[in-house]
């Protein structure tokens, strides 16, 4: 299945993001880090489905929104990615971005954020579940290609006109 453009603002627009132009903002703290598009690409490369193409284009549209400006969410997302390279660069000598699969996904797994709860505020796991990988599920389910992936025909916000409502499941 393949994830595009119109999928992530069909996603924003599903989780009430909107869809204007986003403000880059310059991150004084840390220049040296990769953006926070980078990383969360490399991290829905190993959160989501493998049959998923596309990935990237969507990932980097989402960012674009979410990790962009200077609203609370989008300092939040910085901040949980600068931590995260921080333990990839303490753990494998290496930023996220440059680490395997294999050892994004290990990484992802031993910092906790498989099994923490989401909390903006929380423990590194707590963040890095609440602002990468629930934001990244979020925004995949959200979608009309990724609400097909797991049978939500008409994802909220995704009109699918009267006919969707005729159909069963799995059509």
């Amino acid at each position: 299945m393949e994830l595009s453009r119109r999928d992530a603002v069909a996603a924003l627009a599903a989780i009430g993001a909107g869809t204007g132009a986003a403000v880059h903002a310059v991150d004084s703290d840390d220049d040296t880090a990769a953006p926070p598009v980078e990383t969360l690409v490399a991290a829905a490369e190993v959160v989501y489905p493998s049959e998923l193409s596309g990935v990237e284009p969507f990932v980097e549209a989402l960012a674009e929104r979410r990790a962009a400006g200077d609203d609370a969410h989008a300092r939040g997302v910085r901040e949980t990615v600068r931590e995260l390279d921080r333990h990839a660069e303490s753990w494998y000598d290496a930023p996220f971005v440059e680490l395997s699969a294999a050892d994004r996904d290990a990484l992802l797994r031993e910092v906790g954020a498989d099994t923490a709860d989401e909390d903006p505020d929380g423990t590194t796991a707590e963040r890095v579940r609440y602002y990468v990988v629930n934001e990244l599920l979020l925004a995949l389910y959200a979608s009309p290609t990724g609400g097909e992936l797991v049978g939500i025909e008409n994802p909220q916000g995704h009109p699918g006109g009267v006919d969707s409502y005729r159909q069963g499941p799995g059509r």
